[in-house]
């Protein structure tokens, strides 16, 4: 038996060891910086390029990655089984199996049908014109956030068929001018609702309890999910109700009106039939995970009835194969979950581990050095680092990458210009799901609804970059002011 190899790409990947060696090898290492960790920071940076050039599957990479930490013992010179286990720590992070549980949870949302019916019948409700459309498409995605980790999956997998199949009933195509009737611009809300409906909660986009993590390392502010939700309610309160109206003005629809789309998705729902039994056990298990996650036991009993949000997402993930919603092959079938839980474990270590070794901090004070010779108040120099962090994702194909190698960095610069820590924190996280909007390679929603053919590149990137700055402005002033009132800085 013969079969084709599928070997790794070779120009992206002799890049990728080309910095590699060049970091490593070529590159002095700064005074003030651990030998050991100027050579991880050569394996991080590589692992990063290769990434971005898509030289293997990500989790392939971070397979490498995981290996190359081993091999060299970089993070542990005296012991190979110390640096080994170095290697493998990532996997015992709580913060990523509550990832990867989310995810195997989410599951149940398409399995069932629920997501649909989430959209349909918002769009029952409201969708008598396009931008009633708009917002049902919002409310949906903000319904289904809280217990879909990946946003992908929110944004690519549930409501992207919804906006097609309301696309396609006003024959509004991808493939010629009918798509300017509406599916331009249900197109363009699709997209760029996902990442504010990102930014509201802590398990709404699988990077997100990575920024926790972060955090806590950096400052040791502890960021519960009550807090996060509660801190994003009301910016994301104004992105939800602004974006659909900025991105109407820019590309308004030729079809404004949609008395048909009610009894269109009503026409879906009883295709749907009613409420099954996998759904309302699908419902009761996230009304569970979202009490537990928010800490209402704890309110009400007493700190010691607390549910650590990882524990919280493998009770849900328990019911759901205990009433069989779920099966194991389900589980076991679901490759997103397995690959993300491995990448990020290579990613989480690697950063760690930079942290441990102390080039994040001697990074972070070379970059606020700079930026304070300005000579600046902390608040303009804050808004330079800002621009800095969200723009540069220009360059990036994944938010994790991008996060993973420039929030710690960032966040600690912030703090040596002196801004107030938990303000800082707030606008760094919500930001690191704002500049998902501005390319079509931003994150893995952007090829799914990009890549259906409604609008063009120019199109796509113009909304983008203008809903980029509407949204900075929403969440530092009007989010800066809510947290104020909170009393959070």
């Amino acid at each position: 038996m013969s079969y084709k190899l599928t070997p790794i790409k070779r120009i992206p990947a002799l890049i990728s060891l080309a910095i590699t060696l060049l970091i490593w090898f070529v590159i002095p290492v700064p005074e003030g910086v651990n030998t050991n960790a100027w050579h991880l920071l050569a394996l991080f940076v590589g692992t990063i390029a290769a990434i971005i050039s898509n030289a293997l599957p990500i989790g392939g990479i971070s397979i490498i990655a995981i290996a190359s930490v081993a091999i060299t013992r970089v993070t542990n010179p005296e012991s190979a089984s110390g640096a080994l286990a170095d290697a493998l720590s990532g996997f015992s992070n709580e913060l990523i199996w509550l990832i990867g549980a989310s995810i195997m949870i989410s599951i149940s949302l398409i399995k069932t049908g629920l997501g649909a019916r989430i959209g349909y019948f918002f769009i029952s409700l409201v969708g008598k014109n396009t931008l009633g459309i708009a917002y049902a498409i919002g409310v949906a995605e903000v319904i289904l956030a809280p217990v879909t980790p990946s946003n992908t999956a929110r944004g690519g997998g549930i409501i992207h068929p919804i906006m097609r199949s309301i696309s396609d009933s006003f024959n509004s195509k991808p493939t010629d001018d009918s798509r300017t009737k509406v599916g331009r611009y249900l197109a363009l809300v699709n997209y760029n609702i996902n990442p504010i409906t990102s930014a509201m909660f802590i398990t709404a986009t699988a990077p997100n309890p990575l920024i926790v993590n972060f955090i806590y390392q950096d400052s040791r502010f502890v960021l519960t999910w009550g807090m996060w939700a509660v801190a994003a309610f009301l910016p994301a309160l104004f992105s939800l109700m602004i974006i659909p109206l900025i991105i109407y003005f820019i590309y308004p629809p030729t079809i404004k009106k949609t008395p048909d789309a009610p009894q269109f998705a009503r026409g879906k729902l009883k295709e749907l039939g009613s409420i099954s039994l996998p759904e309302k056990i699908t419902i009761a298990v996230f009304v569970i995970l979202l009490l537990l996650w928010a800490g209402i036991p704890a309110m009400i009993f007493g700190s010691e009835f607390s549910v650590p949000p990882t524990v919280a997402a493998f009770i849900g993930l328990s019911i759901l194969l205990l009433t069989g919603v779920l099966t194991w092959d389900d589980i076991l079938g679901n490759k997103g979950s397995w690959d993300t839980v491995t990448w990020f474990s290579a990613l989480v270590m690697m950063a760690s581990f930079l942290g441990k070794l102390g080039l994040v901090s001697w990074l972070a004070q070379t970059v606020g050095s700079g930026i304070n010779n300005l000579g600046l108040a902390w608040s303009a120099s804050i808004l330079i680092l800002l621009l800095i962090y969200v723009y540069s994702h220009y360059f990036f194909a994944s938010t994790t990458a991008h996060i993973t190698a420039m929030f710690s960095a960032f966040f600690i610069a912030g703090m040596a210009l002196q801004a107030p820590p938990v303000l800082w924190a707030l606008i760094l996280a919500f930001s690191s799901s704002i500049m998902m909007s501005i390319t079509h390679y931003g994150t893995g929603t952007a090829p799914i609804i990009f890549g259906s053919g409604y609008t063009t590149l120019g199109e796509w990137w113009k909304v983008g970059f203008i809903v980029s700055i509407v949204n900075l402005i929403i969440w530092s002033l009007i989010g800066g002011l809510w947290w104020k009132f909170l009393g959070y800085w």
